[in-house]
């Protein structure tokens, strides 16, 4: 089976955050929930400063702390390498976002209807939307998939549950990539079989200098970036948590 990874340039990335908006609307994430973020990395003092951007979906590591500490199995590694969350098994003990480092899990406070960016029964919106079903009802994100048909795609679906980036199961499945990786204007984001030396992301990485965010914690990540040297962890920290702000 094949083991997707991500290849990040960021050299081309230009803070469009264009990834972030694919990633909304194709997996339906509620208000305030980001799978893919973006950050803003500045350097140095006027007028010798430097702005750079650093896109940051889940990580999908290898040796993952989340699917050690679930205490239900709703946390697990599919047969493609992608860590995702089985939101019917979920029972939202935050076990994973505690022993996750790179904080990219997200708790559904509300209910799929209430976490909506539009009331989808105003009728205001009735000649806009055409009467089409809310999002958190797209069939491709409630079905299952993988070899444990398990329903792991998309997001919003229950009230206290936690979900992340799923590197966009529903769309792999069918042989596309992520939509974050679709939608990029300038190709800085490059998805693939890991293991095959001819696939995009193989050939990116051998003829680029990368690295990975916290290797020294051995969670073995399967996003790697290439084209700058990697920013400092303080910097880092400190957008994580205005991102959560």
């Amino acid at each position: 089976m094949a083991r997707n990874g991500m290849v990040i340039e960021l050299d081309r990335c230009q803070g469009c955050r264009a990834c972030m908006e694919a990633c909304k609307v194709e997996n339906n994430t509620p208000q305030g929930n980001y799978w893919m973020y973006v950050f803003r990395l500045e350097e140095g003092e006027y007028p010798d400063t430097k702005v750079r951007f650093m896109p940051r979906p889940c990580m999908h590591c290898d040796n993952a702390p989340c699917v050690k500490v679930c205490p239900v199995q709703a946390r697990f590694k599919n047969e493609n390498g992608a860590v995702v969350v089985d939101w019917d098994k979920c029972i939202g003990c935050h076990y994973c976002v505690v022993a996750c480092p790179y904080g990219v899990n997200y708790f559904n406070w509300k209910d799929p209807e209430k976490a909506q960016y539009l009331d989808w029964k105003d009728r205001a919106l009735a000649s806009v939307t055409g009467g089409a079903a809310p999002a958190y009802q797209n069939p491709d994100l409630m079905g299952r998939y993988g070899q444990e048909r398990r329903r792991v795609a998309g997001g919003g679906h229950l009230k206290g549950v936690i979900e992340k980036c799923s590197f966009c199961v529903q769309r792999v499945e069918q042989n596309l990539p992520p939509a974050c990786v679709a939608a990029c204007p300038v190709q800085a984001l490059h998805f693939g079989d890991l293991d095959d030396p001819n696939s995009d992301v193989s050939k990116t990485l051998s003829r680029k200098r990368s690295f990975r965010l916290k290797e020294e914690l051995n969670t073995q990540p399967k996003v790697y970036y290439v084209g700058q040297s990697q920013p400092g962890a303080r910097a880092h920290e400190i957008e994580a948590v205005k991102a959560r702000r």
